[in-house]
């Protein structure tokens, strides 16, 4: 899919979380987000 920056922040609804993973050390972390960016964890 070819999206810009406003496709994907228009494809963010209520029902929408967002969650980052950092696999790029020994300890992985994850956070994950609703759509009004507050955090869940």
């Amino acid at each position: 899919m070819n999206f810009n920056q406003n496709n994907k922040i228009n494809q963010v609804k209520e029902e929408t979380i967002v969650i980052g993973i950092d696999i790029a050390s020994e300890i992985h972390y994850a956070r994950a987000f609703d759509w009004r960016g507050i955090d869940l964890w």
